[in-house]
Order: structure tokens, then C-alpha cells, then sequence
């Protein structure tokens, strides 16, 4: 059931013995065992989760030594199990992080992110995408169509985030709605959100060529917040910037009774949401934990139906061999860089 690859019989993999201690093995690729199927990588996104995997500072229940990390990625099924559809051989595809178990109360409420079975997902606690070749179970695979650009796919797992905010947030054509952070999360939402016609859309984030990149994919209006004191008033509030005080000040942004969705996720140590004000005001606040099925299922249709373009968010991209070069991009002050790729399936990869 394998499709011709100049892959399919040796795969590279970057594997993290540990933090800081990285290195790029070689061998024969993995055979996909009952219900699985197997990946040739395009591209993979690197995020910065996969920093704090690199530098150990992921919380411990929330990633396992040795791995090879990835959770981002993109490519194209070269090979199937027994009990798959060897019809999938060959389709351009993205796939879920989440090892969910499908038949915990969570799962079956169709909150697949929130799987009690125990913590499983690729390139954390399983082999990533920061490889040549991807293992994992077919279920978990979205098809792409057959013309799509893999290189802007392999953010459609930032997107499905993104997606569950949108959808938590509900926004209705007209509302008022507010973007906190521009950066690769932020503006994804933004345009999920702009598909939703909104009466205002504005973004806010102090980096102002962050936020002016927006107004090309949307945003009706910026906001920097040094400039004066932030806008408010609106029915609906996305936080994605995982700022010390960025949650709080999302709340104070929402009307009364309005909704605000908590994405970023902050170091310890960030100021919370004033008490009194949630309640005085009677704010609803979600947060997002990952993606559950849906909110794939909802990017991958936006993205197929193009009204979600994730490649303007790309600013570097490197082979698989210059994986400590990438990562050390992730997560530093430079403005210029955005989304960095790798890309094992490109020629020099």
C-alpha cells in the first residue's frame, strides 16, 4: 500500500534526548501498523511550545524525553495500514495533535482537547513532525484539496486553535469584536473572525507593524496601547496574546455582558481578572485548551474554501538540518520574525 517516495524506505528525524540536547538520526521509516498511516512531511511550523520543549521549560506532565518534536505540520500520505482506505495514499493532509481516546465523557461530548484518558499528542509526547516521515492513527487526518499549498497548511494547527476561539466566542454578523495580539495566533483569528462579517474588528497589540499586517487580513482598525487607554465596549473580546496583564485587560475591553475567550497562555505570575468587575458586569469568559475535532474540521473547510490564508504569516524557513538555527528564532524580541518553517520535504531539507 505504499506509494512511491524517494522516502519511503529511510526517514531523518531530529530527536531531543533532552533540554538543549538535540540530534538528527536516520533509518529505515516506520511501517504504519492497524488504522495507521504514515506522512511524508512538507513542512512543519515551529511554535513556542516547541521552544519551551527545547529550552525544558514545558510544565513535565506536558512533554516526554526523548522526542521528536512537531506538532505543526503539513504533507502528503504515502502509505496505509491494515483497516485504512488505501485510497488516502497520496492526499495532501494535515492531521490532529490530541491522542484522544474517543469514548471518555469529554471525548463523547465532542471535547476531543479534553481527552481524560491521560495527556497523549504528537511532538510532545509522541514523534512529531520535525521529520521526514509521520506516523499516526488515520482518524486523526484532515484531507486537504488536491491543489492546496502545504507550505501555508502547516499553520492550519494554529488555525484549528484559533477556530475553537471563534467558534467559542460565537461572534454574530455586526457585533464588535477585538482581537488582543497579532501575533501568528491573533492574526489567524482575525480572519476566521472577519468571515463572520462584524460590524468592527479591532486589533491591539503594541508591535505596530504586527498589528498593521491585520488590517490586510480584516481588522477594520488597530490599537497600540501605549498610545492612549484601550478601546472597550465590545461584545465580543479574543485574547491571544499571553501577556502578564493581557487577560485583564480583555476584560475590561468587553461590554457589559459581553464574552471574552482567553487563548495565550501566560507565564506565571500574570495579573487575573478583576473579581468584581467579572461579576458586576456579568462577563462570559472561555478558554481555549487546543483544538477539539470541530474546530479542525471548521479551519480545514476555511482554508479549503480560501477564506483563511496562512502564509503571509511565514517569515523564515529552514531544511531539517538547521533545526537549532529555526528554534532559536522562536520566542525572541525581533519584530521581523514571524512564523518559521521547517521543511524536510524541500530539496535541501
Amino acid at each position: 500500500m505504499t506509494a512511491p517516495s524517494r522516502l519511503s524506505r529511510l526517514s531523518r528525524a531530529v530527536v531531543l534526548d533532552g533540554p538543549g540536547q538535540h540530534r538528527l538520526v536516520s533509518g529505515p521509516a516506520r511501517e504504519p501498523g492497524v488504522d495507521e498511516a504514515r506522512v511524508l512531511v512538507s513542512a512543519a511550523g515551529i511554535c513556542g511550545s516547541d521552544r519551551e520543549v527545547y529550552d525544558g521549560t514545558r510544565p513535565a506532565g506536558y512533554v516526554r524525553y526523548p522526542v521528536t518534536p512537531g506538532h505543526e505540520w503539513s504533507g502528503t500520505v504515502e502509505a496505509v495500514g491494515p483497516g485504512v482506505d488505501p485510497a488516502l495514499v497520496g492526499r495532501k493532509v494535515v492531521g490532529e495533535g490530541f491522542r484522544n481516546c474517543r469514548t471518555c465523557d469529554r471525548c463523547r461530548a465532542g471535547d476531543t482537547s479534553l481527552c481524560t484518558a491521560g495527556y497523549s499528542e504528537t511532538g510532545f509526547t509522541e514523534p512529531g513532525g520535525f521529520a521526514d516521515t509521520l506516523v499516526l492513527p488515520a482518524r486523526l487526518l484532515h484531507p486537504l484539496r488536491a491543489d492546496a499549498d502545504l507550505r501555508a497548511a502547516a499553520l492550519l494547527e494554529p488555525a484549528a486553535v484559533a477556530a475553537s476561539a471563534a467558534l467559542m466566542g460565537n461572534a454574530l454578523p455586526g457585533e464588535r469584536v477585538a482581537v488582543v495580539g497579532a501575533g501568528t495566533l491573533g492574526l489567524l483569528a482575525v480572519q476566521l473572525l472577519a468571515a463572520a462579517s462584524p460590524s468592527e474588528l479591532v486589533v491591539v497589540d503594541p508591535r505596530t507593524g504586527r498589528a498593521e499586517q491585520a488590517l490586510t487580513m480584516g481588522a477594520t482598525q488597530i490599537h497600540t496601547p501605549a498610545d492612549d487607554r484601550l478601546p472597550s465596549g465590545f461584545d465580543l473580546v479574543v485574547e491571544t496574546a499571553g501577556a502578564q496583564g493581557s487577560a485583564a485587560a480583555s476584560a475590561l475591553m468587553a461590554r457589559r455582558g459581553g464574552r471574552v475567550v482567553l487563548v495565550g497562555l501566560p507565564a506565571p505570575g500574570a495579573r487575573g481578572i478583576d473579581p468584581i468587575h467579572l461579576a458586576m458586569s456579568q462577563i462570559t469568559v472561555h478558554s481555549v485548551f487546543g483544538a477539539p475535532s470541530a474546530a479542525w474540521t471548521h479551519a480545514v473547510r476555511a482554508f479549503d474554501a480560501g477564506l483563511l490564508d496562512p502564509a503571509p504569516l511565514i517569515t523564515h524557513a529552514f531544511p531539517l538540518v538547521e533545526y537549532a538555527t529555526a528554534v532559536a528564532l522562536v520566542g525572541g524580541d525581533d519584530p521581523s520574525v514571524g512564523k518559521v518553517l521547517l521543511e524536510p520535504g524541500s530539496a535541501g531539507g
